[in-house]
């Protein structure tokens, strides 16, 4: 029996206990005593606490549940079970909410794992067999086919290979690699078949390393510590002094226990755990996922933001920029012409291309008698319109750039971007600027976020400077760190981290590292079960930034809820102390009386649940 059905059990014997305790004292029923009763359900909760309060002494921790098990033990031994029970019910509940607002949800490694390379296909004189991808060794030509993941680290050994690195470097656009460069594990075959040669073993690879990045970083991370327990070496004392004194003023030890009873810090183990299930349900209704209420709290103390670039701060994707034309020409009807001839390519550009015309609701036409050109572009018919989009070599061969495409040529010249010429006919028509685009929320995100408290922003990529720089040129950003691979990333968080509490926000493989690493971390998880998501305490499942301000909104206010009702149960609970030593209140009375306490702060605890603003379209 694992420890959450334990201590949902134990609630139920409580509950039952008082209950057929309470119905045998109405009715008198047999010879049975409801004091009996009651003592026995009590009895499985305090052996069950004291247990655990050994345990958690043994590690180093002391929580404010002592004083429940002073209070039940003392109950016991004068006689006064109803008293026990009560106070039994009121542990024995706050417990099992501790259970749904933690959420228990584990930072495994699954995705990674998953994802990781499984097989390798090796050549030899006899043919290619494919092997686990634990055998290769250093040296052995592979075959990787197209669309499979890189099984190790190599050298490319043919002419050139397209990868798709962005699970890896975080850049969104497919690379061009020649023969000779280094290939790394991981990464996707975004062309034709290619031959490689091992430069490292599986365990030794890129994508191996992440992984176990990802597990140190997890484990490095502390547990979360309830906020109850931050009172408990106050509490205790005070409240065993209180009762002594009560004690010898008055020569009474009922009056004494009558203290204990109502100074049992329900409020303490009831208001957070309420107001954090009330936070974390009220984030899920936005697409907000957090992983239990360690998040949450985490989240609502952060003052640094850092943020991957591709994916993140930007659409991660090669999304239209800016289209140029030739005088006369209409950039709508080029627009339509070429999506209709790239509805016959496979290529990456394709899908963008599609995009940015249905955006502009652009009647498409079948294309005819097209040819491609892989890695340069396309030729075809539409509209019996002869067309031809892709490279400048392919569209225009050795022709000079006419006037009015010399501007556009000479800005992007830099730029991390590409290029589309479009000839209709055997005259340019136009140029398409394809890239990475700023994520339209992107700006006013940041600015509530500096507005909810985060006091420095930071942007974090494995992209190139220039790539970086053209991005921080649209946004308020304190900080550019690029051409990060996943270990300086993971070394900057900790920097950061150092400084202030800090929150990472990233989608990629090569992001989960240090979304693992930092105080808490964000995936952008809208694309689907990630590595980022399995290493971040929160998942934002809208593909858009503003949730992660909303997120810090709702982790803030509902950190204040808890604090609130933890200090307004403690205050009532303190005067009901004052009363209690003063025999004003019994035991039995004190404990119905803190149940009242914690009705009143479980009530004000659930305005957690009443946050509107989430959920925009």
């Amino acid at each position: 029996m694992n420890e959450s059905t334990l201590r949902r059990a134990l609630l139920v014997i409580a509950i039952l206990g008082l209950a057929i305790g309470v119905a045998v004292w109405r009715t008198g029923f047999g010879s049975l005593e409801a004091g009996t009763i009651w003592t026995a359900a009590t009895l499985p909760v305090v052996v069950a606490l004291a247990i655990s309060i050994l345990r958690d002494f043994w590690i180093g921790r002391f929580g404010v549940d002592a004083i429940a098990l002073v209070s039940m033990s003392a109950a016991l031994l004068l006689g006064q079970s109803l008293a026990a029970i009560v106070v039994a019910i009121m542990y024995a509940g706050g417990t099992v909410l501790e259970d749904f607002a933690r959420g228990r949800a584990e930072r495994s490694l699954k995705a990674l794992t998953d994802r990781s390379p499984r097989v390798a296909h090796r050549k030899s004189t006899q043919g290619t067999e494919t092997i686990p991808v634990e055998d290769v060794n250093v040296g052995d030509h592979l075959l990787v086919r197209a669309g499979e993941l890189l099984p190790v680290d190599g050298i490319l050994l043919d002419a050139s290979a397209s990868l798709d690195e962005s699970a890896v470097t975080g850049e969104p656009l497919p690379e061009r690699r020649s023969a000779g460069d280094l290939l790394r594990s991981g990464t996707v075959n975004a062309g034709e078949a290619f031959s490689m040669r091992a430069s490292a073993l599986s365990e030794q690879s890129t994508y191996a390393a992440i992984v176990r990045m990802v597990a140190a970083a997890q484990t490095a991370k502390a547990p979360f510590i309830r906020m109850a327990d931050r009172f408990a070496l106050f509490l205790l004392p005070v409240t065993l002094l209180v009762s002594g004194i009560a004690w010898y003023v008055s020569g009474d030890p009922i009056r004494a226990l009558a203290v204990l009873v109502v100074a049992t810090p329900c409020p303490l183990i009831l208001a957070a755990p309420v107001a954090f299930i009330g936070g974390v349900s009220r984030a899920a209704h936005g697409g907000i996922l957090m992983k239990g209420s360690a998040a949450l709290e985490a989240l609502a103390q952060a003052r640094t933001a850092i943020f991957d670039k591709t994916g993140t701060l930007t659409i991660g994707g090669a999304e239209l920029i800016e289209i140029d034309v030739a005088p006369g020409r209409d950039p709508d009807e080029l627009l339509r012409l070429l999506a209709s001839l790239e509805q016959a390519s496979h290529h990456v550009l394709a899908d963008s291309i599609a995009r940015a015309a249905r955006a502009r609701h652009l009647l498409l036409s079948h294309p005819c008698d097209v040819r491609e050109y892989r890695g340069a572009g396309l030729k075809g018919q539409v509209e019996n319109v002869s067309i031809a989009a892709g490279s400048r070599h392919l569209v225009l061969a050795h022709k000079p750039l006419p006037a009015w495409a010399r501007s556009g040529e000479d800005r992007y010249r830099d730029e991390p971007v590409l290029r589309v010429f479009v000839a209709l006919g055997k005259r340019l028509a136009g140029v398409f600027t394809f890239g990475d685009a700023l994520q339209a929320d992107a700006r006013d995100t940041l600015d509530e976020l500096r507005q909810a408290g985060i006091q420095r922003v930071v942007m974090l990529t494995g992209d190139d400077s220039v790539a970086a720089k053209r991005i921080s040129r649209l946004l308020d950003l304190d900080v550019i760190v690029a051409n990060a691979t996943p270990a300086e990333k993971v070394a900057a968080v900790e920097a950061e981290k150092a400084q202030a509490p800090t929150m990472m926000v990233g989608d990629g493989i090569n992001d989960a590292p240090a979304l693992a690493a930092a105080t808490v971390g964000v995936a952008m998880g809208a694309r689907g079960a990630t590595a980022s998501s399995e290493a971040a305490d929160v998942i934002i499942l809208a593909d858009r930034l503003q949730p992660v301000a909303d997120a810090v909104r709702i982790a803030q206010r509902t950190r204040a809820i808890a604090l609130q009702s933890i200090i307004a149960g403690l205050a009532l609970s303190a005067l009901a102390m004052v009363a209690a030593a003063m025999g004003q209140i019994t035991p039995v009375a004190g404990a119905l009386l803190q149940e009242g306490i914690d009705v009143a702060v479980i009530l004000n605890a659930l305005r957690a649940l009443g946050d509107g603003r989430v959920g925009r379209a």
